[in-house]
């Protein structure tokens, strides 16, 4: 992914910020009071708004530096989730399953589950956080592994066994970029600034 830059959105400017999941979803209503419901995209979309951290000029200058760093919308960067940026609420490398070992695969896709089966949802998780990325095979830590933080793939040194469960635990960001082409400050006679969104949308690499 040649146009990220591997830098994080200021937390402090992060702070409150709202947003979630969005599904588009196509609806063909029928002549007979049913409708056709289809899903063009396999993967959810995070959108965000990162309006509510900035309180002072001070942060105004910092988010426009930040704006201008990425060139606007041109380049992605890290966004830590304020709800959903964890395996877990308590981390363990038995958190989120990965896949089944085979005696040959040795790249396994760090993934997080939502909802339960035969419904779940598998969320690709490309940008894990250095040095939270825990590992077991069938239930036995290990460290017989690197991670690539800008693919978030586990690759083992050597493949695990046939039928072996391999799992992990970690955080991670969100890769987004800005969705607007410019920053609209204001600064009042009281000092204070005024910026009316700062709007973000997830960037999917792993599509």
């Amino acid at each position: 992914m040649t146009d990220f830059h591997d830098i994080r959105f200021p937390l402090h400017l992060a702070f409150g910020a709202s947003g979630g999941p969005v599904r588009r979803t196509t609806i063909l209503p029928l002549a007979s009071g049913g409708e056709v419901r289809n899903a063009p995209h396999r993967h959810s979309k995070r959108r965000y708004n990162a309006i509510a951290g900035l309180k002072s000029p001070q942060q105004a200058n910092e988010i426009m530096s930040f704006f201008e760093s990425r060139y606007g919308p041109l380049y992605a960067f890290r966004f830590r989730d304020p709800l959903d940026h964890a395996s877990s609420d308590s981390i363990s490398p038995m958190d989120q399953t990965l896949g089944y070992g085979d005696g040959e695969t040795t790249n396994f896709q760090l993934r997080k589950a939502y909802g339960d089966a035969p419904h779940t949802y598998w969320r690709p998780i490309t940008k894990p956080l250095e040095g939270t990325v825990a590992v077991a095979i069938d239930g036995v830590p290990t460290s017989d592994f690197s991670i690539d933080l800008l693919t978030g793939i586990v690759t083992f040194n050597s493949p695990p066994e046939a039928g072996a469960t391999v799992t992990a635990g970690f955080e991670f960001d969100v890769p987004v970029r800005f969705v607007s082409e410019s920053l609209d400050i204001v600064l009042d006679d009281f000092g204070a600034t005024q910026i009316q969104d700062i709007p973000l949308i997830e960037v999917q690499d792993h599509v």
